[in-house]
């Protein structure tokens, strides 16, 4: 116990090592994202097809969830196993709030739609997911 209370660390620290782990998760899966040539529609969100607002709002939402998961699963991310498995439920959720519910409102798409491209985007989102957690854990145990 004197392990977890030890390496959960402040809200501070939380969610500073959340956003150092969302970066890193974001920033492989943007690259995936960008060779499948994803980023024109991530960017039409806010109604651009730049490729580079495609990399800036995802790497925003990147440090948001890596934020928020420090703060719901920071306390219990304590080991990189823990991190592990609780950044892939996260990125898990992440695949059904986003690419399933709110990118397809947002765009005037049906919701909840399951289909090649979105089972890819599950992927991406479990490796996302796993390397928030992994990162989230080293960056409190350093």
């Amino acid at each position: 116990m004197a392990t977890m209370t030890r390496h959960a660390g402040s809200v501070q620290q939380r969610v500073t090592a959340g956003i150092v782990g969302g970066l890193a998760g974001g920033l492989v899966f943007g690259m995936m994202m960008t060779m499948m040539g994803m980023m024109p529609m991530i960017a039409s969100m806010v109604g651009s097809q730049s490729v580079l607002v495609g990399w800036i709002i995802h790497l925003m939402i990147s440090a948001f969830i890596g934020a928020t998961f420090g703060v719901i699963f920071g306390g219990a991310s304590t080991s990189y196993g823990r991190g592990l498995g609780f950044g892939l439920l996260y990125g898990a959720i992440w695949w059904v709030l986003g690419p399933l519910l709110v990118m397809p409102a947002m765009l005037g798409m049906p919701l909840f739609m399951i289909n090649g491209m979105t089972l890819m985007s599950l992927v991406g989102h479990l490796i996302f997911g796993a390397i928030l957690g992994a990162v989230y854990a080293w960056y409190q145990q350093r």
